[in-house]
């Protein structure tokens, strides 16, 4: 069987810049990934409403800076920027140093593959048929502009006794592409029959290497 590589880290430094970008030594290295870590899954759990895509975290000096990107920025900004304030009082007691926070807005959520994935397990623990699930996902996510779309359940569909995987596409999904534009997320249903893990790739076309800009 071929193997998988997940298709994020098998693009970073290639069309796909890294998540968290900072340097540290030795003696502070696990330090800082250990709080990045605690920083995600705050934001992650806290505020899982907001539709969260991805958090970039940054580290200059003394002071951390975490990017936000939302479906519903208006969640997290709060009123008249309150609700930042508030993240930045949360992080800050986590990270122990000044935190800045950047929210940004995910303008078309249908095509997030992130998003896609934690909608579809959102509604196989609402009850709701898994195919139909995947099915109206992948026609959104066409409509709204994806060149192509791959969704795969694993788990015990429907409730079945016998856990197994079921997957649909549609369009093209170029994964050994490396200038193929492929965003990959994951997701998990916690269902009464146990955990259901949906994966969900979305193809959005080709990116022209960045040497030609740089001079590189």
């Amino acid at each position: 069987m071929g193997q998988k590589v997940n298709p994020n880290g098998f693009r970073v430094g290639v069309i796909r810049d890294w998540n968290t970008r900072w340097y540290a030594s030795k003696k502070d290295f696990a330090d800082y990934l250990l709080e990045d870590k605690a920083i995600r899954d705050f934001l992650k759990k806290t505020y899982f409403e907001a539709g969260i895509s991805k958090i970039s975290i940054e580290r200059a000096a003394n002071k951390v800076n975490v990017s936000i990107h939302t479906a519903r920025p208006g969640m997290l900004i709060g009123k008249g920027g309150a609700g930042i304030e508030n993240i930045k009082a949360q992080v800050t007691k986590i990270a122990n140093r000044p935190v800045g926070v950047n929210i940004m807005e995910v303008r078309n959520p249908d095509a997030s593959a992130q998003l896609v994935a934690e909608n579809v397990a959102a509604q196989l623990e609402k009850r709701i048929s898994y195919r139909r699930a995947m099915k109206q996902s992948m026609a959104r996510a066409m409509k709204a502009g994806a060149k192509g779309i791959k969704i795969k359940c694993s788990g015990r569909l429907g409730g079945a006794e016998i856990a197994r995987d079921d997957k649909y596409r549609d369009g093209s999904i170029p994964l050994q592409t490396m200038r193929a534009d492929i965003e990959y997320g994951f997701a998990e249903a916690a269902t009464t029959y146990g955990r259901i893990g949906v994966k969900v790739w979305i193809y959005k076309g080709e990116v022209l290497s960045r040497r030609s800009e740089g001079g590189r």
